[in-house]
């Protein structure tokens, strides 16, 4: 039976979801073909029903949860369920139209992470941005864009960092090279305010943050920044998020996640230790 963990969003829902009818057909040594004709489609889509990368029609999981042989009407109800509340709109809903399709599936994943472990190259983490700093960062990147756009795109980012406050907020640790946090976008006195505000954050238990010094050199994350989510259910695999120019990769494959896990363990070795972090904000505050 599927347990539903609290303050689980609708993406991790569905992929939930899709992994129980997945477990399901497999059991009975149904194929995606055979499941596709019984619910009138086709075998692809009956593959991205089961990896959560759509929504789910009531009707369509109940015919197929009878065709899995699935009569208890205890489950039928659990499943059913998990299939309204899969395809509520998460609270990025209203925004979006300035959200591509691909990021919002990582607010999705994002929101119901248990922990979250990123590295990051150009900027400081958006979960880690002050207001002012965040529209420096979008104003650079939204070329022609309107003011009320950029106010909403700000507005967005800041909405996102709720998910660090509260009982059930993720871990969240950032390995920030050092490159980022001397580059002064926006100016010397916003870069001070935000180099300030994470000196602030180390304070909350459920923050660290790890400096990649120059003074290291070469170092195994040379390709760019990255994300690894881990989910509180033992149904949702870990996760690495690679954002690029205009889409994202999203790793799951047991042997990807484990090689950009044994970079960011090596990558946290060598930064700088908690206590080390916040003297060095200090002289990099300093220095501006």
């Amino acid at each position: 039976m599927i347990q539903i963990q609290p303050g689980s969003g609708p993406t991790a829902l569905r992929i939930l979801l899709g992994s129980q009818l997945r477990r399901l057909r497999e059991n009975k040594g149904i194929t995606r073909d055979e499941a596709g004709q019984t619910i009138r489609c086709s075998e692809s889509k009956i593959s991205r029903m089961e990896l959560g990368r759509v929504g789910f029609k009531g009707r369509d999981v109940s015919d197929l949860l009878s065709l899995y042989g699935v009569e208890d009407e205890e489950t039928r109800t659990v499943v059913m369920d998990l299939v309204e509340k899969a395809n509520e709109p998460g609270w990025w809903h209203r925004f979006s139209d300035l959200l591509p399709s691909w990021f919002q599936a990582y607010v999705g994943l994002e929101e119901a992470a248990q922990r979250i472990r990123t590295y990051e190259v150009q900027f400081v983490p958006g979960l880690l941005q002050t207001k002012e700093y965040a529209r420096a960062v979008i104003t650079a990147g939204a070329v022609g864009a309107a003011p009320e756009e950029i106010s909403r795109r700000v507005d967005l980012r800041l909405e996102r960092q709720r998910v660090l406050d509260g009982d059930s907020s993720p871990r969240f640790w950032a390995v920030i090279d050092e490159a980022a946090l001397r580059r002064p976008i926006g100016g010397v006195e916003v870069m001070r305010g935000q180099i300030q505000h994470l000196i602030d954050l180390m304070n909350q238990p459920n923050i660290t943050i790890q400096v990649m010094p120059f003074s290291y050199g070469g170092h195994a994350a040379e390709g760019g920044a990255f994300s690894i989510l881990r989910f509180g259910d033992p149904e949702l695999p870990d996760i690495v998020y690679v954002e690029q120019l205009a889409s994202a990769l999203y790793l799951d494959k047991r042997d990807e996640v484990d090689r950009y896990s044994e970079v960011m363990e090596r990558l946290c070795a060598v930064s700088t230790t908690p206590m080390e972090t916040v003297d060095l904000l200090r002289q990099i505050m300093t220095d501006l």
